[in-house]
């Protein structure tokens, strides 16, 4: 593929889309790239809901294909929250730290061994010919008590990821590329790009 919009300002984001799709697209674009680009009003129920309409208003926007992805933090002793809510779980505007002090407020009493969580990733892939797709991906792990590590972004210093010794935050891209949420769904993606390449004879 020669060219994607990906639908999202964050430029650690970014930085670990660009590492996933190299090789598979020429050039990714984000929205910071595009003057004028929509600030997608996400109040969708679920992750796939927002990431398709997200998506959908990018590649309308542009006139090439876009991705936008909805991620978020689900905590089992939290029924589920902050979920759709993650990026803005301390209020509106809050930043990364604001959010992850809110969290550890909500968890106080939550003892260790009781703080089951998972991060969620769904992704939309839409065409401005109207073609979508969706895809997923989980990453199970426990929230800790306090953060660990100065890598990622959002919740990962406080999210300690089963089967490792060490939080998202302390992980090499790399190593953090091969196991987590949004790659899982990336990876179901190029598996997709390339399937569709296959049996057409030329990228999309």
């Amino acid at each position: 593929m020669k060219e994607i919009v990906v639908a999202t300002r964050n430029r650690g984001k970014i930085k670990e889309l660009e590492a996933l799709l190299s090789g598979m697209v020429d050039r990714v674009f984000c929205a910071a790239d595009l003057a004028g680009f929509p600030d997608t009003i996400e109040d969708g129920a679920t992750f796939e809901g927002n990431a398709l309409k997200k998506a959908r208003e990018a590649a309308a926007f542009s006139g090439i294909p876009a991705l936008a992805d909805d991620s978020g933090l689900t905590v089992a002793a939290l029924g589920g929250r902050p979920g759709v809510y993650s990026a803005r779980y301390a209020g509106e505007g809050a930043g990364d730290a604001a959010n992850n002090r809110h969290l550890l407020r909500e968890l106080q009493d939550v003892p260790v061994g009781a703080r089951q969580a998972a991060f969620v990733c769904a992704l939309a892939f839409v065409t401005p010919q109207g073609l979508e797709r969706t895809f997923a991906g989980r990453l199970a792990g426990q929230i800790l008590e306090s953060p660990q590590g100065s890598g990622g972004f959002g919740y990962d210093p406080l999210f300690l990821v089963d089967g490792f010794s060490c939080s998202l935050a302390e992980l090499e891209l790399e190593q953090k590329n091969r196991i987590s949420h949004r790659a899982q769904a990336f990876r179901q993606f190029l598996d997709y790009l390339r399937q569709t390449d296959q049996m057409s004879g030329q990228a999309l």
